[in-house]
C-alpha cells in the first residue's frame, strides 16, 4: 500500500511512504520493548515518588512539632509555613518524583496510542492488500 505525501512531520518533502504488514510487525515488536522499558521507568517513578512521600511527611511532621515547641503563640498556618521551610529539600524531592511519575504515566499512554494506531494501520494494510 503507498500513501501520497507532501510532507511529514517534520516538514521534509516526500513523494509517497510505503507502509506493509511486515514494517507494521516490526514496529509492533518495537512498541512492545518500548511498552517493557516505560513499565520499568514508571515502576521507579512510583518508587521514588512514595519514599520522597514518606521522607517529606516525616520531616514536616517533626519540624511542625519542633517550631510549635518553640513558639506556642504563633498562629497554626504560621507554624506550618515555617516547618514547610525547614523542610524544603524534602519538599522539592517530593515535587520532582511527583513529576517524574507524571511523565512516566504519559510516556507509557502515549506508546498506547502508537500501539493502537500501528494496529489501525496495520488492519488497513491487510484489508487494501485483500482487495
Amino acid at each position: 500500500m503507498t500513501f501520497p505525501l507532501t510532507t511529514n512531520h517534520h516538514g521534509d518533502n516526500m513523494t509517497e511512504m510505503v507502509i506493509t504488514p511486515v514494517k507494521i510487525e516490526n514496529r509492533l515488536y518495537e512498541l512492545s520493548h518500548e511498552i517493557d522499558e516505560a513499565h520499568e521507568q514508571l515502576s521507579k517513578a512510583e518508587m521514588d515518588y512514595h519514599k520522597a512521600k514518606s521522607a517529606f511527611e516525616l520531616a514536616i511532621a517533626r519540624a511542625r512539632i519542633l517550631t510549635g515547641n518553640a513558639s506556642a503563640k504563633m498562629r497554626v498556618q504560621d507554624v506550618a509555613d515555617h516547618a514547610l521551610l525547614q523542610c524544603y529539600d524534602e519538599f522539592q524531592s517530593l515535587q520532582i518524583t511527583e513529576a517524574m511519575v507524571k511523565a512516566a504515566r504519559a510516556n507509557a499512554q502515549r506508546i498506547r496510542t502508537q500501539v493502537d494506531i500501528a494496529r489501525s494501520i496495520g488492519t488497513s494494510v491487510r484489508a487494501s492488500m485483500e482487495t
